[in-house]
């Protein structure tokens, strides 16, 4: 008898951004694949520069919408055609959809959630009647499906808390982050003068060049730290703060010090050069960055936002947390782990449990309501 028959998954969302989300979806559905399942990758929108490495074993199913809410009928006649034993949806407008798919369609799919922020960190600095709105109807959404996945413990008890469901309704599975491939990634020859032997110290952040990620604080930090001692920072990613950042930069007067490159499709080149990884997030779920950085044993330093980097950094010496937006005990933190790092075993060590096997195994008996 087959180990793992070959039980069909869909996964749903929208692939229009190059984020973390993106490439995490992709890990998951390649470890589907591997653990024995026939998987479909079933995109909204299809512009993301990560389907360019689609898994082995993978189908990418094109719905050809421009949103995730327009996609309704079309992922409706995807699953009367198709009949997949389970469906994830991934983050809230998907969920929605998904539902409503499911109904019109009458396809009895198992239906998953999987949630990959704080939703309640998110609206934190939006107008109350907006944060109201979105959380009304997610009571109802959420009863509809059968394995509600948060990539955090943080992500669960946001959750709870604006659903007011049964906690047993709400689990937490670690995202899918390492791979075989990562590993293979890092290795790729880096032809860089920054990184030559003998040059001043790299320090990175990777993320969307967004109001999120906050790398003006990443950036304040790094002026601080650099008024002391010699040393660059590399920002990989792109987005809308771009020219606010370049100017920030220049009023700083480390322009010289800083590279924004934008998008890269192996960051992990450059992670496992970096003397050290810095996360500044105003708010997040599960930080896939700060997790990559440690799996390649670097140091890092991460802002103690809603969710994640608090579970990944319990205290045990493998980097610093500090507060939120605060560049003066940001850069002194940097500083104590440039002139001290912990060893890079430990600091892998402590991000084990983010395994795409592993990871992939708990969202298969999730989604297809296995036993342990």
């Amino acid at each position: 008898m087959e180990k793992n028959p070959a039980k069909k998954i869909a996964i749903f969302a929208s692939f229009s951004g190059a984020g973390g989300v993106e490439r995490m979806l992709l890990n998951l559905a390649g470890g589907l694949a591997a653990d024995g399942c026939a998987v479909d990758l079933v995109v909204a929108r299809s512009t993301s520069k990560h389907l360019q490495q689609l898994p082995e074993g993978v189908r990418l199913v094109k719905l050809g919408t421009s949103h995730t809410f327009t996609s309704l009928f079309r992922l409706a006649a995807y699953l009367k055609r198709e009949r997949p034993d389970a469906l994830l949806a991934a983050k809230e407008r998907a969920c929605r959809t998904a539902v409503l798919a499911r109904r019109l369609s009458g396809v009895p799919v198992r239906l998953g959630f999987r949630l990959g922020t704080t939703v309640s960190a998110a609206f934190e600095n939006k107008a109350p009647w907006r944060f109201a709105l979105w959380c009304w109807p997610m009571p109802w959404f959420y009863r509809q499906a059968d394995a509600v996945i948060a990539v955090s413990e943080g992500v669960r008890q946001d959750l709870l808390k604006i659903t007011q469901l049964p906690p047993e309704r709400f689990h937490v599975v670690r995202n899918p982050v390492i791979t075989a491939a990562m590993e293979v990634q890092s290795k790729v020859e880096l032809d860089d003068p920054w990184f030559a032997p003998g040059a001043p110290p790299v320090i990175m952040g990777v993320g969307r060049l967004t109001e999120q990620k906050d790398f003006f604080t990443l950036l304040q930090a790094f002026a601080l730290l650099r008024a002391s001692r010699p040393c660059r920072l590399l920002i990989l990613g792109e987005g809308s703060d771009r020219p606010a950042l370049e100017a920030l930069a220049a009023e700083l007067g480390v322009t010289a010090d800083l590279r924004l490159p934008g998008f890269e499709a192996n960051p992990y080149r450059y992670l496992r050069r970096a003397q050290l990884f810095v996360l500044s997030s105003r708010w997040e779920g599960s930080p896939n960055a700060l997790t990559e950085a440690m799996a390649l044993g670097i140091p890092v330093v991460a802002a103690d936002c809603p969710s994640g980097p608090n579970e990944l950094l319990p205290g045990d010496g493998v980097g610093e947390l500090v507060p939120m937006g605060d560049p003066t005990i940001m850069a002194a933190a940097m500083q104590r782990l440039l002139d001290s790092p912990p060893p890079a075993a430990a600091i892998r060590a402590a991000v084990a449990d983010y395994n795409v096997s592993r990871s992939a195994q708990h969202y298969r008996r999730l989604l297809l309501g296995e036993s342990s």
